[in-house]
């Protein structure tokens, strides 16, 4: 098995950007997640409630701002804002959690595309919210993720379930940071430790899907019969959710590159998977 997609989400709920290598330091995947939206009422806003969303492009930029581009908007350069900047509260999945507002030029400019009043928070290494109990242990951190620092999907699960559906669909529809190759259908379900490389994972937890699924990631738009998370519903439902990809904390930092091989460790016993 190797590392055969490597994806970050530097605006959560915007546009993938797929480098050849990452860095990871004590959050996650440096420049995943560390940008959000928020509302008026400083709730979270996501391709959920904004599904044009996915054509917003977050791209790194230097000193880890960030380059903004969406059809039909002129570019625009947002600076990481300062310690001074105001901070807003906020709750991720009935968790606490809060940022550092950025420039209002940012705010406008995504209003303007999204046609909604927004502000865009970031989260700096020391904002970040602890990774929830019993799956991540004191001390582990996480930034603007639903939960986790990393998911992770093999290709195989993949073509299980295109085998089901009439229209198959790509990986982008499960918006993975980690895609894996070699892998048969669901594997990853019952593995408990892999390594990639030299970087060491728990795979924690199963990740429930929602409607951000039937969202097609080129377009913007959300598919009227509700794929695949409906087909997905009808075999991989357990305890009143749809389970597709695993959530997995890292235990150390380092690198990670497209290619490198993917070790299982350990596997929890098949009770559990």
């Amino acid at each position: 098995m190797h590392l055969s997609g490597l994806h970050l989400y530097p605006l959560k709920s915007g546009a993938a950007f797929s480098p050849e290598a990452v860095a990871v330091d004590a959050v996650g995947p440096v420049g995943d997640r560390r940008w959000m939206l928020v509302g008026d009422d400083g709730a979270p806003l996501t391709q959920r409630e904004l599904p044009r969303l996915a054509r917003v492009h977050a791209l790194p930029a230097a000193g880890g701002g960030l380059d903004l581009v969406a059809l039909g908007m002129p570019p625009l350069a947002v600076a990481v804002p300062g310690p001074d900047a105001p901070r807003v509260r906020t709750r991720l999945w009935g968790r606490a959690t809060e940022g550092r507002v950025a420039d209002a030029a940012a705010g406008a400019w995504l209003g303007a595309y999204l046609e909604t009043a927004c502000r865009l928070l970031f989260v700096p290494p020391d904002l970040a919210r602890q990774v929830a109990e019993p799956w991540g242990r004191r001390g582990e951190r996480t930034a603007f993720t639903d939960g986790f620092p990393f998911l992770l999907v093999g290709e195989g699960s993949l073509r299980a379930l295109n085998d089901r559906l009439d229209a198959p669909v790509p990986m982008d529809r499960f918006r993975p940071n980690l895609v894996l190759a070699g892998t048969e259908p669901f594997e990853e379900d019952g593995w408990e430790r892999i390594r990639i490389g030299e970087l060491e994972l728990r795979v924690v937890k199963p990740c429930p899907r929602c409607v951000v699924t039937t969202v097609d990631q080129a377009t913007g738009i959300r598919d009227r019969a509700g794929e695949p998370l409906r087909t997905l519903a009808s075999f991989r439902t357990r305890e009143g959710k749809v389970w597709f990809g695993m959530n997995a904390v890292h235990e150390t930092e380092g690198e990670l590159r497209l290619g490198e091989t993917v070790e299982v460790l350990s596997r929890r016993d098949a009770r559990e998977a």
